[in-house]
């Protein structure tokens, strides 16, 4: 995050407003490749895969085996599952995942 900038803005719910009116997995897959670089795409959806790999109870060094990350990502992601403002728990939920 560049130093000065908030996430916790109006611009940053504008952001939030526009994706709720997103209506399917394609229109989602082309918001999301104009507004991101396929790096970050990537990034996301494997922290993504973290999560449900955690909620399974997998070991942090085969999580990041597997996708081939450092576990101090893997911890990373596991201390915003565990102390973060519980959107990953939501997911988890609305998903069934979560055990």
């Amino acid at each position: 995050m560049k130093r000065g900038k908030k996430w916790n803005r109006q611009e940053t719910n504008e952001l939030f407003a526009a994706v709720l009116k997103l209506k399917n997995i394609d229109e989602c897959r082309r918001f999301f490749r104009d507004l991101c670089t396929p790096d970050e795409l990537v990034d996301m959806s494997d922290r993504f895969q973290v999560v449900k790999m955690l909620a399974r109870d997998l070991d942090y060094r085969d999580i990041a085996g597997r996708l081939n990350m450092s576990t101090a990502t893997v911890a990373r992601v596991a201390h915003w599952l565990k102390q973060g403002m519980g959107g990953y728990k939501l997911i988890l939920s609305r998903l069934d995942l979560l055990k």
